[in-house]
Formats: structure tokens, C-alpha cells, sequence
């Protein structure tokens, strides 16, 4: 499956090269960076690599004054131009061609940058992987947006797949996708999706793993990992809508999941009420602050920090709780080497190494790292 856009694109570097050897050089890079650490197990693959990612966006502009939808290229602040990703859901790509083409028929202005003139700035769609609900976010710079009854009922003729549109915005000079305010202008507002059993609700805003069917796999793993018993006390790090923490909260006594988002945890604790799920515990604010105040004992912490990684005091906290395992999920391995160290030299050692590769064809990978605390 040959890529036309790779050279223009630069998101997936290797995807004409072909999947094996996609997957040799990252597994390369994993163990030349890692191994010092501990066994990096071999990397775990996807059955079809293909159109795999859940949720797409694109950015909305103008050349040789038609409208063109696509992604920033590399490096840079220019659209290129994507009628069709070999990564992205099919469907999703489907949609935004039929914005695209509904743009130019209700005479709706795309947004510039350089002036602030114009309404429509981006276009995000999210997909259920197990319920086959579709989200469309309008990223819009007002609220002013005449005949949207109507573009939506057009958008619907077209795509009756769709379960909800929202209209998010966004009147910031800023490169974020998403602005502070969302309006339902179809359906409730949000999809569902299920991942290892339990059902997630999914607004604009929340966080969740692009790829479904390989993010079960990974937290089938850490869930392994962990080792829970129906005694522990479990401490979910940067938890996100609690996908990790509920899966966990099967297993263990008590889980507590932290997270900085609000919106996240407002999905998260809607979840575990639909759930039934009564032995966990939602916290909103930074996951560093929190443990750090935390006086109880705890057996184990899951830890799933952004590219950057852990700061200092998340890491001193974990130290000073001293749980019996850290499991670290990552998705940037240089972080993840800075912080492995940091534990080594702090009475944590290293058990196992297990990529996955979660963004075939794209230079990132994630891995699941178990710690565990050195016996004095």
C-alpha cells in the first residue's frame, strides 16, 4: 500500500518502505536506547496496520483560492492538501472530504490566520472502534455560523453514521486545535466506546488512545504486569477518562486516578457510575502534586505521563510512596530512558521492556515498562 503524500507529509517516514522493516528499525531504536535498562522484548505488532487511527483532524485552508483540507507539513506551517490517509479511518477521511465539499457549497469562509478573518479553522472526527459511533467537532473562530441546521442536515444526508456534531470554539491567535467552549448542535455531545470490556464515554476534549485494538493489548499487558491483588491500593497516574485505573479496579482493593484535564475526569467518573464500578476514586489536578501530599501506603502505581515525561517531583514522590511495582506506559523512549534512570538510582529496578507499536509507520512507539522495588 504505497503513500502519495509521504514526501510532502512527513508524519509516517517509512510507510513505503513495508511493515517488517518498518518494524525492525523501531525495535533497533528501542533496544539500542533501552536495553542498558533491562530485556526489551521483541516488538508487538498489528495484525493490519492500516487506517487504525480512531480519531483525525484536520487543518482547513485556501490554494490558488480553492479550499484544501489536510495536515500541516513537516516542519512547517503549510496544508497539505489529503483527499485520503492510509493511517486514518477511512470513514473519518470520507467525512471531512464531504466538509470540504459542503464549504464550498453553503459559501462558509475558511479561517486565516494572519487576519482572524474567517469561521471554519479545523475539523476533528472521532470514531468508536467497538461501537461504530462517529463524533464530528467543527472547530470554529465564532459563533456565528448561519444555517448550520442545515449544513448539518446536508452533512447527515451524507454520512447517517454520525451520531453527533459539535461546534468547539476557537478565537485564539494560538496553535492549539481546540478552544475552551463546545456546543451540541446534534446528538448528545459525545461517543461510546468499550476497550478490555468496560464502556468509556468520549467528549471533544478527552483523552484516548488513537489506536483501540493495540491499546487493549497494551493494558492487557500492564494489568499483567501489576500483578494486582484483591488487597492493593493502586495509584493511576495522568489517568485521562480512567481506562487504565477501571481496568485495574477489576483486580485490585482501591484504585485512585489522578488527572489534570477536567473534562477527562468528568467522563471518567459518568464511567464509573454507568460501570458500576464503586473501588475507584477520581481526582482532578497534577499527578505530582497529588502524590506528593499523599500520606497512605500504596502497592502500585500506573504511570502514562505526555512526550515529556515525569518532572522531578512525580518521580521524588514515587520514591518517597515506595510502591512494590511502577508500571510505565510510554510513548517517547528518550523521556522514558531519563526517567528509568532516575528511579535506578533511587532503589527501582528495571524487570522487563514490551514496545508496542501502537502508530504503525510513524516514528513513535510505546512501551510498557515494569519497575519494581529493591528489597532492603
Amino acid at each position: 500500500m504505497e503513500c502519495p503524500y509521504v514526501k510532502k507529509c512527513g508524519g509516517c517516514n517509512h510507510i513505503n518502505d513495508g511493515y517488517e522493516k518498518h518494524l525492525k528499525i523501531l525495535e533497533n531504536k528501542e533496544r539500542k536506547l533501552l536495553k542498558k535498562h533491562g530485556v526489551v522484548h521483541e516488538i508487538q505488532k498489528m495484525n493490519y496496520p492500516y487506517h487504525y487511527r480512531n480519531k483525525v483532524t484536520a487543518s482547513f485552508g485556501y490554494e490558488k483560492g480553492k479550499i484544501i483540507a489536510g495536515t500541516y507539513q513537516e516542519n512547517s506551517h503549510r496544508i497539505v492538501n489529503i483527499d485520503g490517509c492510509i493511517i486514518e479511518n477511512k470513514k473519518a477521511d470520507e467525512i471531512i472530504a464531504t466538509i470540504k465539499k459542503l464549504a464550498v457549497s453553503f459559501k462558509i469562509k475558511i479561517y486565516n490566520e494572519d487576519t482572524g478573518y474567517g469561521l471554519l479553522r479545523h475539523v476533528m472526527v472521532r470514531y468508536g472502534h467497538n461501537t461504530n459511533e462517529y463524533m464530528v467537532v467543527l472547530i470554529l473562530s465564532s459563533t456565528m455560523f448561519p444555517s448550520k441546521k442545515n449544513f448539518v442536515k446536508a452533512l447527515l444526508k451524507e454520512h447517517p453514521e454520525i451520531t453527533t456534531v459539535v461546534m468547539n470554539i476557537n478565537n485564539q491567535k494560538t496553535s492549539m486545535i481546540l478552544g475552551e467552549r463546545s456546543q451540541t448542535i446534534y446528538g448528545k455531545g459525545y461517543i461510546n466506546d468499550k476497550l478490555c470490556g468496560i464502556n468509556y464515554r468520549l467528549s471533544p476534549e478527552s483523552f484516548y488512545q488513537i489506536n483501540s485494538s493495540m491499546t487493549e493489548k497494551l493494558y492487557k499487558k500492564a494489568i499483567e504486569l501489576a500483578d494486582l491483588k484483591s488487597s492493593d491500593k493502586v495509584i493511576d497516574a495522568y489517568s485521562g477518562i480512567g481506562t487504565i485505573g477501571m481496568t485495574a479496579a477489576k483486580k485490585a482493593g482501591s484504585v485512585i486516578a489522578v488527572e489534570l484535564n477536567e473534562t477527562a475526569v468528568k467522563d471518567a467518573i459518568k464511567n464509573a457510575r454507568h460501570e458500576k464500578i464503586n473501588n475507584i476514586r477520581f481526582v482532578h489536578g497534577d499527578a505530582g502534586k497529588f502524590m506528593d501530599s499523599y500520606k497512605e501506603a500504596v502497592d502500585v502505581v500506573f504511570m502514562d505521563p505526555p512526550r515529556a515525561g515525569s518532572s522531578k517531583e512525580f518521580l521524588d514522590s514515587i520514591v518517597r510512596l515506595a510502591p512494590k511495582r511502577v508500571v510505565y506506559i510510554s510513548c517517547n523512549p528518550e523521556t522514558l530512558d531519563r526517567d528509568l534512570k532516575y528511579l535506578e538510582k533511587r532503589e527501582y529496578k528495571v524487570d522487563g521492556i514490551w514496545p508496542y507499536d501502537m502508530f504503525p509507520f510513524t516514528e513513535h512507539v510505546e512501551c510498557v515498562v515494569l519497575m519494581s522495588k529493591v528489597k532492603d
